[in-house]
Order: C-alpha cells, then structure tokens, then sequence
C-alpha cells in the first residue's frame, strides 16, 4: 500500500556544498531523489525519493535544525556548527557523517594579531553567525563577548571598523588570508551529521531506527541493503 502524504517521513537536507557532499552518503543508504531535485532551474522545496516512504525537502543550512527540532521534518543532515548554536534538546544527532569537514574559528587582523593576547581580553566584539555559541565559548573563560549577527561577508567587519574580530568557519583559510585576517582561535572542529526528532524516533521507533543504522553503515562507506 502506498503511503500517504502524512504518513511519509520528511528528510530535511541543506542547500549548497552541503548538498552535493551529501549525494553520495543519501545514495548509499538508498535514497535517490526525484530528477527535479538535480535540476538547478527547480524552485521546488519538496521531493519525492525512489522511496515511497520518504520524501526531501531543501532548506537553509541553518532552517535544517529548526524544521526537525519542531517535527516539521523527522530527520535531517545537519552541520555540528548549527547544533551547537540552537543547542535543541528536541533533536538527536546518532551518526557523524564525516562530510561538511571544517573548524569554527575567531579571526582578526594579521597586524592586530601580530601583537595581540588573547589570554588579557576582558571584552571584545566580535562579529558572527553564532552569537550563541560564541558567548558560550568566551564566558567559559570569563570574557564578555559583544556580539553583532552577521548572515555573510564576515570578512569585512574588520576591515569597515564594525569590529576587530569574527567567528566564522574556516576551511582552507584562503578567504581569510585574502581579506588581511589571520586565524588565532579554534572553537570548534565541524562535520555534517545525521540528525532526527526525539519524540518522532519514539513514536516510529522502528522506521525510523532503521534510517539510522543504514546512514551509520552509509557513513562508514556500506551500501545499504535497499529494501
């Protein structure tokens, strides 16, 4: 029997490189979406997978969280750095998926950083897309952090006097190099994980279970026995 729209699971998954690194971990657990999907042209929001139990959606990377924390969708991929900004207890994050691989990071002014100690600071602004996060992680060392939301072009706080500092993630480095900043901080190391509602892995335990173990197996580079 074919399952009805209420019935299906929702996989959030987030637009842009996160999306393509995720293609081959959706297929080996044996979910291939719609050709829609692929089609860049698409407006579409909703897919139908080679599933009739499972249907996608695509979302912002950071509306990834919030759709499964309040059970809009039951599982997602979602990137560590996201979960810990809105730290939702509604969501269970059970496989590390290895992909999406970065560090969360605070950067400054290579000529600042030539001379500054971060063990004297007291109060610093800082701009970002984790004020959260970055609260927490200076409060733990007893410095207050100023935080301005910013949702991109990090790079030129500094540069415009908006602030001397960012936390932003950092892959190569390169785009920090390029704007005069310089790496000075890890705060975090990041990858993509596998995430579901906690209230639908109870009330679905078993198809739901199931989904994590064959992204578990995918993760590791099995292919999932498609059913």
């Amino acid at each position: 029997m074919a399952e009805s729209a209420s019935d299906k699971l929702i996989l959030a998954l987030p637009k842009g490189r996160i999306l393509a690194e995720s293609a081959p971990v959706l297929h080996a657990a044996g979910i291939d979406p719609e050709p829609s999907f692929h089609d860049e042209d698409s407006r579409a929001l909703r897919f139908t997978t080679n599933r009739p139990d499972i249907d996608i959606i695509r979302v912002r990377s950071f509306d990834v969280a919030t759709f499964v924390a309040f059970g809009a969708a039951h599982l997602g991929i979602c990137g560590s750095d996201v979960l810990m900004e809105f730290d939702f207890t509604e969501i269970y994050a059970p496989v590390d998926l290895g992909i999406g691989r970065c560090r969360l990071s605070v950067a400054e002014p290579a000529d600042l950083a030539a001379s500054d100690d971060p063990s004297r600071w007291s109060h610093i602004r800082i701009a970002t897309k984790y004020p959260e996060l970055t609260k927490r992680h200076f409060a733990a060392r007893g410095v207050q952090a100023e935080c301005i939301k910013l949702n991109g072009a990090m790079e030129l706080a500094p540069t415009l006097g908006l602030c001397h500092r960012i936390v932003d993630l950092v892959s190569s480095g390169r785009t920090l190099k390029e704007n005069g900043l310089k790496e000075i901080e890890r705060i975090a190391e990041v990858s993509s994980r596998f995430i579901v509602n906690r209230a639908a892995l109870k009330t679905r335990p078993e198809a739901i279970g199931a989904w994590i173990e064959r992204f578990r197996a995918a993760a590791h580079g099995a292919v999932a026995d498609a059913a």
